[in-house]
């Protein structure tokens, strides 16, 4: 089982409490501001998609695993035979996500998940999925109030099956190691770093005090540009 050594994201439960309060589009403007990697890093790009409905967030550490459907695999005939991976699973902090990259040259040929792997990883404490994959059983998903995050859906499997796990993965541009925490909403995933949680939050929070602001002026009799414009500068010299 490939793998290398990780740094493991330990968040107390008020931290889980304070990130959920933001969307993912907060978070990422927060990261920004404190200069912790490049704008244009860290994040999927375009095209990953909440199929299940809604506007669910999911905050937890990256199980990764990669499959494939242009091949019959060597032995098994059912997607969801992947006992190994399952149990492995099961050794690592929860909540977990399932982050499972499509390997084959044009993702999507069959889908990755089906509702009953879904109950499966949901009992194993995985709170979501994130695929560049496909998915199924779109409305039995959506009943579970399983957040699935997907490129595509398909009716069939096809030869979809594990090729391996523990391993980095690649999902939409946004580079997952097992351990990574990562947050994910309808507007895409993200990796938040550890070590700068406080601080994350800290700017978050600051931040939408003057967005709120800004917000308020807009739709006030007090609006002038000036305003507004000595609002944007308060924001950006958030410390």
């Amino acid at each position: 089982m490939p793998g290398s050594p990780i740094l493991e994201a330990v968040l107390t439960q008020s931290q889980r409490t304070q990130i959920l309060r933001f969307d993912t589009c907060k978070i990422a403007n927060a990261l920004e501001h404190l200069k912790i990697r490049l704008k244009n890093e860290g994040f999927t790009k375009p095209g990953l998609h909440c199929v299940t409905g809604g506007f669910p967030a999911a905050l937890g550490y990256a199980v990764t695993s990669r499959v494939k459907a242009a091949d019959p695999p060597m032995k098994g005939a059912l997607k969801f035979e992947m006992p190994e991976w399952w149990d492995w699973i099961v050794t690592r902090p929860s909540p977990s996500i399932a982050v499972i990259q499509d390997m084959d040259s044009k993702p999507g040929q069959g889908a990755v998940m089906s509702d009953i792997h879904a109950e499966i990883l949901r009992a194993l404490g995985c709170h979501a999925v994130v695929t560049n994959g496909a998915v199924r059983n779109i409305p039995a998903l959506a009943a579970m109030h399983f957040p699935v995050f997907s490129q595509f859906v398909a009716a069939s499997h096809a030869y979809m099956h594990v090729v391996d796990f523990n391993i980095p993965v690649d999902i939409l541009g946004l580079h997952v190691n097992t351990g990574d925490l990562i947050y994910t909403d309808v507007h895409g995933a993200l990796l938040l770093p550890p070590t700068e949680i406080d601080d994350v939050i800290r700017v978050a929070d600051e931040q939408s005090v003057h967005e709120r602001a800004i917000i308020d002026l807009c739709r006030s009799q007090r609006f002038t540009l000036a305003g507004v414009r000595a609002e944007i500068t308060a924001m950006r010299g958030v410390s």
